[in-house]
């Protein structure tokens, strides 16, 4: 190995650029299983972000399902998933362009199922019995919000009847295995599935219509998460009833716990199709959980509520799956980039099926992350993963400490992981530290901790990660005099009330964030348009609050530079929220950039995008910090600098 060169922190070269995270990556997700045949659907950035559905053979043979231009991605709630299943050989699947579902045997060409019309589908199962479709329909052919409804699709003639209605939101709609009953989750605003979720059930009567349904578990205060029926026909869901996402049975009228642990068994449903649980038999689940920001596998014995950890090497890990004794999952560690990834559950031995990238990265340009806990408001504790600058090549100048960027994640109910992430190890390689902060609201330490966030979104979030970056520099870790903050869409919102409201930060990168809290409320889609309520009060009654937590309205006390990346079709976030951050900035005299992207929505799906704001952030930040890149960079516009 060669001596390591001296140069300051950011200034180092790293062989993870933008150009190859892009040209090297996908989103992988999705996973289903028909038989012996494996599915999933990929991200693709090369593709404009085209939505691909993949089909695996048992003898590995790979084959594109939906062809160029069709594009697997439901537009439901905006958010999505649950866009495709697979049942006896053919594929249905929502198209983007026009939000039609589709069926297609492989090899052919996709048919339309439904009509035209300004409708869109998620979740979607097979009812054989009643030869149709039951899946979520979202009706935006109407004035006012769009209906959401469980409806049935014929497959002879596409034409659809609602099933279920009343209710503002359902998911998870799911036949028992001989296909008598139906069960299903609704929620009403200004609820959000993670707040508080119903769960129904109703028997299905000869001419495929619904008895009168009961209410299982859940209500305003319980989120229920997943339900699903069992082999022999018992019904099991996740509840955080007891503070914690745990699992459930319904047997014999009564709602039992399975095993009862201080985990996390439950995600919060941003989109449709989540799991963290599957059957392995009618006695044995296979299932995911969460302690302390990983994630593990494990075996559960329904008889006796004991709990077998698996071993695996992954610190991430969702969506199960299970096939003639081999789970598959989707995994990721600190040094392994997701995967979907096939376990033999006799002998341990493990597959990688298909990788997120097909970057590989020597291990001395690796950082890897470390859990920390630190003190944050009120006597409490928050946590986050700490990523230090890492590059076999490059040491820094004695008495020197790094730059930090602080990672705020969206949602705000969202939670970050350790898991294998290029775009941080892009920072890390080029010597920044970086801060992924699991702030008060983060899923996966209980209700209470995501309750921390209940009616103090502005506040609770701000305060944990200014106080994580104060604690890394306290700790002399970093550089307290550069540091910077950056987020997407809530993350984005957090990011710029850090710069407003806390004098801690000296820069910061708002990716399509939120700076009007007014306007959110009266401007986004259905599913989170009464998400303030719950996370500042209720609108308009409660106005006060979102001005005095808007940092559009405070901009007199916002000063240190910022960089803003929007997609100009985003419709939960308009454009709007970030050209009036700019202008107001600008007009401080302030450096300020603003990047735009035609025909992105929320977040960046194609690869010159994703590469422009990864490499543009750098950029920003290396003028305001005065260090020199290793690289040529396209430079930004960056006004009053």
């Amino acid at each position: 190995m060669s001596p390591q060169q001296i140069a300051p922190y950011g200034s180092w070269k790293s062989p993870i650029t933008s150009e190859l995270i892009v040209s090297g990556s996908i989103g992988i997700g999705g996973v289903v299983l028909d038989g012996d045949l494996l599915y999933w659907v990929e991200g693709r950035p090369s593709e404009g972000g085209r939505y691909v559905i993949v089909q695996r053979t048992p003898a590995g043979e790979t084959t594109d399902v939906n062809p160029p231009p069709f594009n697997a991605r439901t537009r439901v709630h905006e958010y999505g998933g649950g866009a495709y299943f697979v049942a006896e050989g053919i594929v249905y699947f929502s198209n983007f362009a026009d939000q039609r579902i589709y069926r297609q045997k492989v090899g052919e060409q996709p048919q339309p199922l439904t009509p035209e019309g300004d409708y869109r589908y998620a979740d979607a199962i097979l009812d054989r019995p009643h030869h149709r479709l039951i899946c979520v329909r979202e009706d935006h052919t109407g004035e006012g919000e769009p209906q959401n409804t469980i409806v049935s699709i014929d497959l002879d003639t596409g034409e659809c009847q609602v099933l279920v209605s009343g209710d503002d939101f359902y998911a998870s709609p799911r036949l028992s295995p001989e296909g008598s009953q139906l069960c299903w989750l609704s929620w009403n605003h200004p609820n959000l599935p993670w707040d508080g979720t119903e769960l129904f059930t109703a028997s299905l009567q000869a001419d495929g219509s619904l008895d009168k349904p009961q209410l299982v578990a859940g209500g305003v205060s319980e989120s229920i998460f997943q339900p699903e029926w069992s082999p022999d026909g018992l019904l099991y869901f996740v509840s955080d009833r007891d503070n914690w996402w745990n699992l459930y049975h319904y047997r014999d009228g009564k709602i039992e716990p399975l095993c009862p642990k201080e985990a996390e068994f439950g995600l919060p449903l941003w989109v449709f199709g989540m799991a963290t649980y599957t059957f392995a038999s009618a006695d044995e689940i296979i299932c995911t959980y969460t302690e302390a920001g990983n994630w593990f596998l494990a075996s559960l014995d329904v008889q006796t509520g004991q709990l077998q950890t698996i071993e695996t090497p992954y610190s991430s890990i969702s969506a199960p799956l299970v096939s003639q004794g081999k789970a598959i999952f989707t995994g990721g560690s600190a040094t392994e980039p997701t995967a979907i990834v096939q376990l033999d559950l006799a002998s341990g031995e493990v597959e990688v099926i298909r990788q997120s990238t097909r970057l590989k990265v020597e291990e001395g340009y690796l950082s890897i992350p470390q859990p920390i806990e630190f003190p944050t408001e009120n006597g409490l504790t928050a946590y986050g993963f700490f990523y230090p600058p890492t590059n076999q090549d490059f040491r820094a100048p004695e008495g020197t400490k790094p730059p930090l960027l602080v990672k705020s994640h969206g949602g705000p109910t969202a939670a970050t992981s350790s898991t294998f992430n290029l775009k941080i190890q892009y920072w890390t390689s080029r010597g920044f530290a970086v801060l992924d902060v699991n702030y008060g609201g983060s899923t996966g330490y209980g209700r209470e901790y995501r309750q921390r966030l209940k009616e103090r979104w502005g506040i609770v979030d701000v305060d944990d990660c200014a106080n994580g970056a104060k604690y890394l520099a306290q700790q002399g870790l970093v550089d307290g005099d550069k540091l910077a903050i950056a987020g997407g869409s809530a993350g984005g919102y957090t990011t710029l009330a850090a710069l407003t409201f806390r004098d801690v930060f000296k820069a910061g990168a708002s990716h399509y964030g939120v700076s009007d809290l007014e306007a959110l409320a009266t401007d986004t889609h259905k599913f989170e348009s009464r998400y303030l309520d719950g996370l500042i009060g209720p609108y308009p009654e409660r106005q006060d609050l979102y001005i005095a937590r808007s940092p559009i309205h405070h901009t007199d006390r916002l000063a240190c530079p910022a960089i803003f990346f929007q997609g100009l079709e985003d419709k939960i976030v308009p454009p709007n929220q970030a050209e009036a951050m700019v202008n107001a900035i600008k007009a401080k005299g302030l450096p300020v950039a603003y990047i735009t992207f035609a025909e992105e929505q929320h977040g960046f799906r194609k690869a010159e995008n994703i590469q422009r704001s990864l490499d543009g952030e750098f950029y920003f930040y290396a003028r305001i910090f005065g260090f020199e890149p290793a690289e040529s960079i396209e430079p930004i516009p960056i006004e009053n600098l």
